[in-house]
């Protein structure tokens, strides 16, 4: 079938089987997203979406907002989200018992609300829509904008943005650190709408040379991002020298209280362990690093087991790691809501916390339950079972840079997903520590696509980055996102590291998203400027 025929087909397409359609293209576009990466179903699967929204019927009054071209975005969106993140449906099988019945709400009803961000895209695309090549500009500048708002409203879950299919390709990755993800989005979305008029471009108008143009810009940024990739390894700092532990605890023996002592005596184990003949052990490290929510008890409640990490530690190393804590001020424990943080912990040689952070954001449903009063008188819980409900914490502009660490960005978990949001310690970091348990999804993709996000943040910011991992992926890259080290997922292990210095600031970790306002703003006004003048010249 010719290409022009299967243009003619989405343009005149409608009732179930366009929505049909459209849901089968979005979950293919998904798989241009890693581990996978096929970047042209991505490419396709927009130019496809222009098609249909070509042969959108004129509408009036709210149906211009709300009518084909709102759903023709929910169903693309609606597949997109369904397959890219059907991973999160692993969560329910942990606690079976307890939250199996709400397995459909996780793979269908969270992608159903999702998709809205993109019908809401196609929808303000619309209503600038026309016959020439700059609608193309209005489907880029509107996804790209509901998408970056899908990171804000509602405490915000920017997960496998449109940019992650660019960022997928190491080359194309550099480009994060001028543009950041968002921009990335728009960069994406354009180079994949642009395919459209090489089937459909107006007769007698320059719009068939687009896509040649964009793809050609593709591969400058390619080309460039290789150059930047491929220069000399950095030299690693001396005064950092790290040992990070993969426990791979089971998820439903994390919070069992029967596997507490097996579960640190393996922490304590793995960490003396030698790697090799060669390996001196701790006494040669820094830095011990324990990924989040390590212990299955309150580790600063526990004064015998922070003797233990005390008798481990050689002198002036210092134990990083994950673990819940509760509040308590110079007066013993607050009785404060039973306010439970998940922190990262600093421990030194002689068994005393010296420096906390507390996670400043929190999973929904996972950490902390919405509406609480509401949702437990339906029997709802959230489902980490370490705390009643955790809290969020205050972000105090204060450096985490315990024992003369150098500064650190501590993110913990999902709080890497947040590109541009990292916070008051992102500003004078020489480093990050992404803390992470994903256990909950193990033996899905979830983990390397979560892996994937922090490998960005690196390069975004223009840091090296440290991940450590219940049951992987834990590695560390360099600032530019090249991997170093790193431990087989899945895998009991532990792996020594070093770290070199951070790059002179990013364009991006300067302006943030500057640049992507800048584009997003001055592509629909142009846009607007182009229809108006249209319409003036047509009549």
């Amino acid at each position: 079938m010719r290409l022009s025929a299967i243009a003619d087909w989405c343009v005149l397409s409608h009732g179930p089987k366009r929505y049909i359609a459209l849901f089968i293209i979005g979950a293919l576009a998904a798989l241009a997203l890693p581990p996978f990466k096929v970047l042209p179903l991505f490419f396709i699967g927009i130019a496809a979406l222009v098609w249909f929204l070509d042969g959108v019927e004129t509408q009036s009054g709210w149906r211009k907002l709300f009518g084909p071209a709102f759903w023709i975005g929910w169903a693309f969106g609606f597949g997109y989200f369904t397959v890219s993140l059907h991973w999160l449906g692993a969560a329910f099988f942990v606690d079976g018992d307890l939250f199996l019945w709400a397995l459909p709400i996780g793979i269908l009803g969270l992608p159903a609300f999702l998709a809205i961000f993109w019908a809401f895209g196609t929808a303000f695309a619309h209503l600038f829509w026309s016959d020439y090549a700059q609608r193309i500009f209005a489907l880029a500048a509107f996804i790209a904008l509901f998408e970056f708002l899908r990171g804000i409203v509602l405490t915000g879950l920017p997960f496998n943005v449109p940019g992650y299919v660019l960022t997928a390709h190491p080359y194309l990755m550099q480009s994060a650190a001028y543009l950041g993800v968002h921009g990335l989005s728009f960069i994406a979305l354009l180079v994949g709408a642009s395919l459209a008029l090489w089937v459909t471009p107006l007769a007698g108008d320059r719009a068939k040379y687009l896509p040649v143009i964009a793809l050609l810009g593709l591969g400058i940024m390619a080309g460039l991002g290789a150059w930047r990739y491929h220069q000399a390894p950095f030299e690693p700092r001396p005064d950092v020298r790290l040992r990070l532990v993969q426990p791979n605890i089971p998820q439903n023996q994390k919070w069992d209280p029967q596997y507490k002592d097996a579960i640190f005596n393996s922490l304590l184990g793995l960490s003396q362990t030698r790697i090799d003949p060669n390996d001196p052990g701790l006494i040669s490290t820094t830095h011990l690093i324990w990924p989040e929510s390590a212990f299955p008890f309150y580790v600063a409640e526990e004064p015998e087991a922070l003797a233990r990490i005390a008798r481990m530690l050689p002198q002036d190393t210092l134990l990083l790691t994950g673990a819940a804590r509760r509040n308590y001020d110079l007066g013993g424990f607050s009785d404060q809501n039973n306010e439970v943080f998940n922190s990262i912990l600093a421990i030194n040689d002689q068994g005393e916390i010296i420096a906390s952070y507390d996670k400043r954001r929190l999973v929904p449903f996972g950490e902390y339950l919405p509406l609480k009063s509401l949702l437990t008188q339906l029997g709802l819980r959230k489902f980490v079972a370490a705390a009643d409900s955790f809290v969020k914490g205050k972000e105090t502009g204060l450096a985490f840079a315990p024992q003369n660490t150098p500064a650190i960005l501590p993110l913990i978990c999902y709080e890497v997903i947040f590109s541009g949001a990292l916070g008051q310690k992102a500003e004078n970091a020489e480093w990050i520590l992404n803390l992470t348990n994903d256990a909950w999804f193990q033996g899905t993709i979830g983990p390397a696509q979560h892996a994937h996000h922090a490998r960005v943040r690196a390069v975004e910011q223009g840091l090296p980055l440290v991940r450590v991992a219940n049951t992987g992926h834990t590695f560390v890259t360099d600032p530019i996102g090249r991997i170093t080290t790193q431990i087989p997922v899945d895998t009991p292990d532990l792996a020594l590291a070093q770290i070199p210095y951070p790059l002179e600031k990013t364009i991006f970790s300067q302006y943030t998203y500057l640049l992507f306002y800048l584009i997003i703003g001055a592509s629909i006004f142009a846009v607007f400027l182009r229809n108006r003048w249209r319409h003036t010249w047509e009549t």
